[in-house]
């Protein structure tokens, strides 16, 4: 395969992540390569997730200089030992870029490998217009989804599509969905709503009580009019919800939804608040009230692959806001203010 004849091109770069960092707009930054089995993709669009936020102000691990993870692009070169078939390929680069896929816990789910390398975190991610990604493990975008509907499903959607899978419900039980309106909760409402559960959407303003209604929600409750631990109770006959899933990162929430599972229930840790909060509970009260707590930070590619075919279908539709590339300071000081609803889309320049 020819090289590509443009050398250089167009990213937001990262210094040093700090609390307050900005990005620059570079356009002297070196086109990558593929190497063996890698594949080179121009992006086309990112999602801007609130996790990149964390990374590039120094809250969360990052060692790359440039973030994102949830870009869509096509494939325009290969490396070697890459079949044929990929060029041209409408493709999605994830959070996940690599896994070893050999150690103990990738046999039994890649997500948690413990050799896992990351786009944003420790790879260049999809705040550029060029990104080398493997192919063993790159998804293929099915044609009739458009590709900024697509992008905040590689993260975002995936995240909440397991942690919907991570609850253990069956058909007609009570799901607690603190931040339902926000840019993962409307993607899990809408996944849970199809399988049936009845959600119990949190969020507030009549904006939010519309969006979540209309996506499916059983029930609306405002976090800032409403008394949610009585209206709960008064809906599950004073046992609690079966699941909760906690999309936004709040203490306030854990605690509440840690209070509103019954016993036997599920708690689903996606939100990151501050890191050296702990969930306010004790092991005593774990043993007495049979919980179980877990963690969903991506999804499996065969989760993907299913959450790719709902959207297709129309049952899950990501709300978005578009933004060009240039905007992304901008952007991102209105994410840390938690001031967009829905998701964030940038589009990468041609």
């Amino acid at each position: 395969m020819a090289a590509l004849e443009r050398k250089t091109q167009i990213a937001a770069w990262l210094d040093k992540p700090a609390h307050g960092a900005r990005l620059q707009i570079r356009n002297d930054i070196d086109v990558p390569v593929p190497g063996d089995g890698e594949l080179l993709v121009k992006l086309d669009y990112t999602g801007f997730c609130h996790s990149d936020v964390h990374s590039i102000y120094g809250e969360t691990p990052m060692e790359t200089d440039i973030a994102g993870h949830e870009g869509i692009g096509h494939v325009i070169q290969l490396g070697p030992d890459v079949p044929e078939e990929w060029l041209n390929k409408r493709v999605g680069v994830k959070w996940q870029h690599s896994t070893c896929g050999e150690c103990e816990i990738c046999h039994v789910n890649p997500t948690a490998c413990p050799n896992q390398h990351n786009s944003g975190r420790d790879r260049r991610g999809t705040f550029q217009q060029y990104i080398v990604v493997p192919a063993r493990g790159t998804t293929k975008i099915p044609e009739g989804l458009k590709s900024e509907i697509a992008a905040p499903l590689l993260c975002a959607g995936l995240t909440m599509y397991s942690a919907v899978l991570k609850t253990r419900l069956q058909a007609g039980e009570w799901l607690l969905l603190p931040g339902a309106g926000g840019g993962l909760g409307h993607l899990g409402l809408q996944v849970a709503a199809k399988r049936g559960y009845k959600v119990i959407a949190i969020d507030t303003g009549d904006a939010k009580r519309k969006m979540c209604m209309d996506l499916g929600a059983a029930v609306f409750l405002d976090f800032k009019t409403d008394d949610i631990d009585a209206e709960v109770r008064k809906l599950t006959n004073g046992f609690g919800v079966h699941a909760c899933i906690v999309s936004a990162g709040s203490e306030a929430a854990y605690a509440q939804g840690l209070k509103l599972v019954r016993n036997l229930g599920t708690l689903v840790c996606v939100g990151i608040p501050r890191l050296d909060f702990d969930l306010p509970i004790s092991p005593f009260m774990m043993i007495v009230r049979g919980l179980h707590v877990v963690g969903s930070s991506v999804g499996t590619a065969s989760e993907l692959d299913d959450l790719l075919e709902m959207a297709v279908k129309g049952d899950v539709v990501p709300q978005i806001s578009v933004f060009d590339f240039d905007e992304i300071n901008n952007v991102m000081e209105k994410l840390a203010r938690f001031e967009i609803g829905g998701r964030v889309v940038l589009k990468i320049p041609a």
